[in-house]
């Protein structure tokens, strides 16, 4: 991590919202990580250094993950959209590049589509909300969304030791081997301590019965900022083929395919993620 890597908290009604910053010259980067057990260092470890040196770099802790404990109330997509203005707007930046994994990819596509003034670039790794499921399959998972035995106590109870973690990891966000994976187990296992497992409110209330309630594909054509998608062609969790439609929905976007990778494409393959949205950013401006 660069040796300037600082916190800042920002106050808010329902609690703090934490922020790492990193670098102090060059053009903002606010980073979004993703759902679940995660927070902004697991998602973003090795490419905050990497990007730090030529840019201001931000990473959010969303509600509930990380640093940004206690917050109370549900976290609905509206209000994690104003944690990014709430983040612009603190540190007076007007726009930003924002990369996003997953939950945080959805919501940096949706941010681009809202806000389109204060995005400048945008970069998502195997992003939510351009998904639809089979009926059957779509039941189960709202039923599920709906049920904190299902959605939190049962995900809390498997990933309590580290070989549950461990497992999860291999199956679930890795499609090969991580030159750091037992660190990576110790920071899952670390996360869950303190904030437990399960599915984040966002992913909860994204499904509804019949259809998702985030569906950002009538919208991506939208888009009108340079996009960059990054997709492993094995996750399971966000299909290459569904990333690949959303990149024909925007304009000029570019595809990049990582064969071999899983959802943690971010983690999995740091140095192949890192020089691929360093060159997308471009050099310092």
């Amino acid at each position: 991590m660069p040796a300037d890597l600082r916190s800042t908290y920002l106050t808010c009604a329902e609690g703090r919202l934490h922020v790492y910053t990193a670098g102090g010259h060059g053009s903002a980067v606010l980073l979004l990580s993703g759902a679940g057990v995660d927070n902004a260092l697991l998602s973003w470890r090795h490419l905050i250094p990497a990007l730090a040196a030529h840019h201001r770099v931000f990473a959010l802790d969303w509600p509930k993950q990380g640093r940004s404990l206690p917050w109370t109330g549900r976290v609905t997509h509206d209000r994690m959209l104003r944690c990014v203005t709430e983040v612009l707007d603190h540190f007076a930046i007007d726009s930003a590049a924002l990369v996003g994994l997953s939950q945080g990819g959805a919501l940096a596509l949706a941010y681009a589509i809202d806000h389109p003034a204060r995005v400048e670039r945008l970069v998502v790794l195997a992003p939510a909300g351009i998904i639809s499921f089979p009926p059957v399959v779509h039941q189960i998972l709202w039923l599920t969304a709906g049920l904190p035995l299902l959605n939190r106590t049962l995900p809390s109870l498997m990933l309590r030791s580290r070989a549950g973690i461990a497992r999860f990891a291999e199956r679930a966000l890795f499609a090969g081997p991580v030159h750091d994976f037992e660190d990576i187990v110790d920071e899952i296992h670390a996360e869950v301590r303190a904030a437990g497992a399960g599915s984040s409110d966002w992913q909860n209330a994204s499904i509804g019965p019949f259809h998702m309630r985030i569906d950002l594909r009538p919208r991506l054509h939208l888009i009108t900022c340079p996009t960059l998608l990054i997709q492993g062609d094995k996750d399971i969790g966000v299909k290459l083929r569904h990333t690949r439609a959303a990149a024909a929905l925007i304009p000029d976007a570019r595809l990049e395919i990582l064969e071999g990778n899983g959802h943690w494409s971010n983690r999995q393959s740091p140095d192949r993620v890192n020089a691929l949205v360093a060159e997308f950013l471009g050099p310092p401006h």
